[in-house]
């Protein structure tokens, strides 16, 4: 299991990308439609293969009719970093390692494939502070597409209550930029871009 990417959450893609522009004084850029969803994103690369989106409902989808992922459904409020992914080698293998992530979940975007591990009611375990399990296939990884930004995760503070359960959940998660701390439920993440270091939350 390694950190693959993070999702700031949105009301509209619109108002994400005003957040993350103004927080991190980079510009994102296009990403596509979920139609399995019914949601839309923009991307902005990251150093050392990671990448960060900004996701929406996509107001002109047909809205599916189970609960969107990301717990999509039920955000509201200002924009934030809601959700991260870890990339695993075998979803099947990696949901038998930790079954509470949801069920595998076949998708794409444009010639993008992978596979998800998504919950039957789109919300991730310990307040949406587990992360989304991702197996990518066919068309690549998004982030060999991005433009460099010039940006690089330093750390990613993962919050929550029961923050030593979360981390012996993980075990299999190595990446030391991942930090638990107890707290109320809420991500962080530490950025160093041209301008300095920033922060998204």
């Amino acid at each position: 299991m390694q950190l693959d990417h993070l999702a700031v959450a949105a009301e509209t893609l619109e108002a994400g990308r005003a957040l993350v522009e103004d927080r991190l004084g980079l510009p994102l850029q296009a990403g596509g439609q979920h139609a399995h969803y019914g949601t839309h994103n923009l991307l902005m690369g990251l150093a050392e293969g990671l990448y960060l989106e900004v996701i929406a409902v996509d107001p002109v989808a047909p809205a599916p009719d189970y609960p969107r992922w990301f717990d999509l459904d039920r955000f509201s409020g200002a924009p934030r970093l809601s959700n991260w992914i870890c990339a695993v080698d075998d979803l099947e293998a990696a949901i038998a390692r930790h079954p509470q992530g949801g069920a595998p979940v076949d998708l794409a975007r444009g010639d993008l494939r992978w596979r998800m591990a998504v919950p039957g009611n789109g919300a991730l375990p310990r307040d949406n502070c587990f992360p989304a399990l991702i197996e990518w296939q066919a068309g690549g990884h998004p982030s060999a597409r991005l433009a460099p930004s010039g940006a690089r995760l330093e750390r990613l503070i993962v919050a929550h209550p029961e923050a030593g359960a979360l981390r012996s959940d993980l075990g299999d998660l190595t990446d030391p930029r991942v930090v638990f701390e107890a707290g109320a439920p809420g991500l962080r993440a530490e950025i160093a871009t041209p301008h300095g270091m920033r922060v998204l939350e």
